[in-house]
């Protein structure tokens, strides 16, 4: 796999092809695209109590079109049907908990994936390798200064530079990116990698070692990232657009 390779698809307008994917491929889910494609009949029971226990309407909705075009979506590369896939939890690198990456059980194992949801929009990663997955909603900017305390030092000051609808959309990109790359290497917010770990607040990535880090389009009022590890002897790089 290219380790720059990172294709962007729509679920509900394109179609998986038959087979592992053989690079990254990241699925976006807009608002009412999998009701063609099953909804919760494909959801196991433990999913089905997740999505009953989220008190709003359009929370429980996203929750079910992000882990239905997961199943769908999965199902499909696989040649599974999306309702007998088991999921599984890796174990923290961090503390060895059972809270690490998730991942698929038995002859499914090899399929790599990373899901996330926002609002109305959830993104699916797909790749033959550990991949990880993020889009968030633009916060208002009054509320970044609560949370930027949590970024690298070098991030907080170009934050600092900024303020109004840049300093939000600046901090946005940051934390997709921050997050997607934790995910993928199974740490999550949980340790100290959201500090350590730089990307860059700037309209491209920073280079993140051992990864490919690239910004994923999408509507206005998100920003969404996906970081998928290098092939051994790659040199690891930013991409150097967008993933449209």
């Amino acid at each position: 796999m290219n380790d720059a390779e990172i294709i962007p698809r729509e679920f509900g307008r394109d179609r998986p092809a038959a087979g592992p994917p053989g690079a990254a491929e990241v699925w976006l889910v807009p608002p009412g695209a999998v009701v063609a494609d099953g909804g919760p009949g494909v959801l196991d029971a433990e999913e089905r109590h997740r999505a009953g226990r989220l008190r709003r309407a359009v929370d429980r909705e996203v929750y079910v079109a992000a882990h239905t075009a997961l199943r769908v979506l999965a199902g499909a590369y696989l040649g599974q049907a999306p309702a007998r896939l088991v999921f599984a939890r890796q174990e923290c690198p961090g503390c060895g908990g059972p809270h690490g990456r998730p991942v698929l059980t038995g002859e499914a194992a090899g399929l790599h994936f990373s899901l996330s949801h926002s609002r109305d929009l959830a993104l699916v990663a797909f790749a033959p390798v550990p991949v990880g997955a993020d889009v968030e909603g633009v916060p208002e900017a009054r509320t970044v200064g609560s949370v930027a305390g949590t970024l690298h030092p070098d991030e907080r000051r170009e934050l600092a530079l900024l303020d109004g609808a840049p300093l939000a959309s600046a901090f946005t990109r940051c934390w997709t990116r921050k997050e997607a790359y934790l995910k993928g290497t199974g740490q999550g917010l949980s340790g100290t990698g959201f500090a350590d770990t730089v990307v860059g607040t700037g309209a491209r990535p920073l280079p993140v070692p051992g990864w490919t880090l690239a910004d994923v389009r999408v509507p206005p009022g998100f920003a969404a990232a996906c970081a998928v590890r290098a092939v051994p002897g790659a040199r690891s790089h930013a991409a150097p657009q967008p993933v449209a």
